[in-house]
């Protein structure tokens, strides 16, 4: 015989049936899942906006705002409210840039943007570039220092003449930038400095020896100052990344070495959206360090600290995979 009951009727009557404990965790788990889902999407949501509110009317310096995730972090910045000084080394691109945020932006919401030409590699032209800086606004509140200049090739493949090249645009240079910008801060007793590098300023990698080093360098320079101007109210802040690509596709195109799992790509890698969003929860935050990577590279960070002769020992065997598969 065929039953009357329906599914509804069916499933309640099993409820009922069912020990009182049990169905109320039955009810209840469904129901505190979605609540805590919807509470932790409102608590970013308000983070979120609180972040980016953080920067408007201050005055913010982009090192290299042409790259994609200088590009970002202006878009964003400027749609906050901040008072943009964009650098870098094309006039024209930089103009361009400065079209593209004020079409996308109500003009009565946000500050035009100022411009100014900087290449680290030009050392002598950084005096100029830093009075340049501070007579945009007479002040300026954060720096975002996300320059930087990347080679890899066989050590001894490199001139000399490339490896001082790269220690001007990732070391000498922010550095030289930092110390001039450094009086109008301490003189406010205010000021963050942000310094975006790799995380090769923590992880020495095969084929990228002189790159490594500035990194390394830049990195301790920063970790030292933060020390210094802590007393004068100045935040210094590190956020490490393993590979800002051009985009997600780019970004989740597998790896294929051993080695280069450390420091490429996605799933290893980020976005500039992705970086943007975490330089703006920095900046808000006033974190000092933070390591943008997932659990692999950040393993091999503590494996270099604590089991030293293991990590060298994966990056020779990197090298050798690498060797046998372009030999293939």
């Amino acid at each position: 015989m065929e039953s009357n009951v329906t599914e509804p009727e069916s499933f309640w009557q099993f409820l009922q049936e069912m020990d009182p404990v049990w169905t109320t965790t039955v009810l209840l788990v469904p129901c505190v899942v979605v609540l805590t889902a919807g509470l932790f999407y409102l608590y970013s949501t308000v983070v979120g906006l609180l972040s980016k509110t953080s920067v408007r009317n201050k005055v913010v310096v982009i090192t290299d705002a042409l790259s994609g995730l200088g590009k970002e972090c202006a878009d964003v910045f400027h749609k906050g409210g901040a008072r943009l000084i964009l650098c870098g080394k094309s006039w024209e691109k930089l103009e361009e840039l400065e079209d593209d945020l004020a079409n996308a932006s109500d003009p009565t919401l946000t500050f035009p943007s100022k411009l100014v030409l900087l290449d680290f590699g030009d050392m002598d032209s950084l005096p100029d570039v830093i009075s340049e800086i501070l007579e945009c606004y007479g002040c300026l509140d954060i720096v975002i220092l996300n320059s930087s200049l990347k080679v890899k090739a066989p050590v001894q493949s490199v001139s000399l003449e490339m490896d001082k090249l790269l220690m001007d645009n990732n070391y000498f240079g922010p550095a030289t930038l930092a110390k001039g910008l450094l009086p109008s801060m301490i003189c406010r007793r205010t000021g963050h400095l942000l310094l975006v590098n790799s995380i090769q300023g923590k992880l020495a990698m095969p084929f990228r020896t002189a790159y490594s080093a500035s990194k390394h360098a830049v990195q301790a320079f920063f970790d030292s100052l933060r020390s210094e101007v802590e007393e004068y109210g100045i935040s210094v802040s590190t956020i490490n990344h393993t590979f800002i690509s051009a985009s997600i596709e780019e970004a989740e195109t597998p790896s294929k070495s051993i080695c280069s799992l450390l420091y490429s790509k996605k799933p290893l890698g980020i976005t500039p959206e992705e970086a943007a969003t975490e330089i703006v929860k920095t900046l808000s935050n006033k974190r000092k360090e933070v390591l943008i990577a997932p659990s692999l590279p950040k393993m091999a960070v503590y494996a270099r600290s604590f089991f030293p002769n293991v990590f060298f020992a994966v990056m020779a065997a990197g090298v050798k995979h690498a060797e046998a598969s372009e030999n293939m």
